[in-house]
């Protein structure tokens, strides 16, 4: 980045959800969506739960989702004020569509936006996953959907983190007569998930976390100076953001849009090969050191799972 070029979010770095019972999630996130867990622990507020971590195959910043899953999770649904979809690029639709019309997976689609194909489809909590094609290979994250009441004001934060907006579409509503407009912001600085789609509604929903839910969308900074010039920006223009938290393989600052939806700045660094060999990531469960003497305990709680082949 030149001095000249006004600093800019490179992407997304994770997306985190809610999801019912472990085992479910893990089987549509590696069996259905072939992404490979690269880390099992617990969500470090409350260690009788797991904290699953999927990516692509080095475990790269900006194709992590993470799923906090409660086995008696309430079902979520998405509105105005939350993030309402996760996209992934990938390199050939059609083979996709294929593979999942043989394993007998239903989505939606195809369909065109932005120029760009792509389908949808649930997983088994009702969160909305999109694959949208482009690329010459599996790239990770695609882009993001807030779904809001108002776009202008999330739309000026995304703009002070360097972001421009590039395109505007209205279509129809799946099965529908309602409409849904979207405005597509993309970072100056691209990296794997550079997009971010605001998107107004008129089907209406009142939104609840729960079960297929999303809790809050990750933005990267390359490392600690970064993060912490990005916390001095964002509070001068009024954002209550929180200390550096200490997540284990990044630092974390948090803020809430005035849109409604929870922002997170991650560092790219220790990343998740701190505490385990790059080949074996996901294999073991991996605890804080404030948790280590109750493992015992922790492990009789958790229910057990078996990643899919």
């Amino acid at each position: 980045m030149s001095q000249a070029q006004k600093p800019a979010i490179a992407g997304l770095h994770h997306v985190t959800a809610i999801s019912g019972p472990p085992q479910d999630n893990l089987d549509f996130w590696v069996g259905t969506l072939g992404q490979r867990l690269v880390k099992r622990t617990v969500n470090f507020d409350d260690p009788g739960t797991y904290h699953l971590y999927y990516g692509d195959k080095n475990a790269e910043p900006g194709s992590i989702m993470t799923f906090f899953p409660f086995v008696d999770a309430g079902p979520g649904r998405a509105g105005p004020g939350m993030a309402s979809a996760v996209a992934y690029a990938i390199p050939d639709l059609d083979r996709r569509m294929n593979d999942l019309a043989e394993a007998a997976i239903d989505f939606d689609g195809p369909f065109e936006r932005f120029g760009e194909r792509a389908i949808a489809l649930r997983d088994p909590d009702g969160l909305r996953v999109e694959l949208i094609e482009g690329g010459k290979k599996d790239e990770g994250f695609h882009s993001v959907t807030l779904w809001l009441e108002d776009v202008a004001s999330t739309a000026s934060i995304l703009e002070a983190m360097g972001y421009e907006r590039e395109a505007e579409e209205t279509t129809a509503t799946g099965g529908t007569d309602a409409e849904e407009t979207r405005l597509r912001y993309r970072s100056t600085d691209p990296g794997r998930g550079s997009a971010v789609d605001l998107m107004t509604s008129q089907a209406r929903s009142i939104g609840r976390q729960g079960a297929g839910s999303i809790h809050h969308v990750a933005f990267r900074a390359r490392d600690e100076a970064e993060q912490l010039a990005w916390r001095e920006r964002l509070s001068a223009i009024g954002q209550q953001v929180t200390p550096v938290i200490d997540r284990q393989y990044f630092d974390a600052i948090y803020f809430r849009t005035p849109g409604g939806v929870l922002f997170e700045i991650a560092t790219d660094p220790p990343g998740f090969a701190v505490d385990e060999d790059p080949a074996h990531l996901g294999e073991a469960l991996k605890l804080p050191e404030k948790y280590e003497a109750h493992r015992d305990r922790i492990e009789q709680i958790l229910p057990n799972i078996r990643v899919p082949s």
